[in-house]
């Protein structure tokens, strides 16, 4: 049996150090005519100073397509486990343009 994989598959690897992952509880997302930018950040209770723990930039095609993948798994997650329940009141204020379009997540 090969390791190869078969026609039209990609075998992906995961390093140990990735497979870990990170936290994250805000997401800010910027943009230009040719790219989309998602910084993924963790704010901690009473600190003022976030740091961003990853940065991914995708083409406005990947970005529509990772919209698209996400509400799919959203969508079958709720009809497994129920809806997610969004936080009500009101939303921390926090200046999100870092020189770009401001972008929400």
């Amino acid at each position: 049996m090969s390791d190869q994989p078969k026609k039209g598959q990609i075998n992906i690897e995961l390093p140990e150090e990735v497979a870990e992952g990170l936290y994250a509880n805000l997401a800010v997302i910027t943009h230009s005519p040719s790219e989309f930018v998602l910084d993924f950040i963790r704010m901690m209770p009473g600190m003022p100073k976030a740091r961003v723990q990853s940065r991914i930039i995708l083409t406005p095609q990947h970005a529509k397509r990772l919209m698209r993948a996400l509400a799919d798994n959203v969508q079958k997650f709720e009809a497994q486990h129920g809806p997610i329940k969004e936080l009500t009141g009101p939303e921390p204020i926090i200046p999100m343009n870092f020189g770009g379009p401001a972008g929400e997540a």
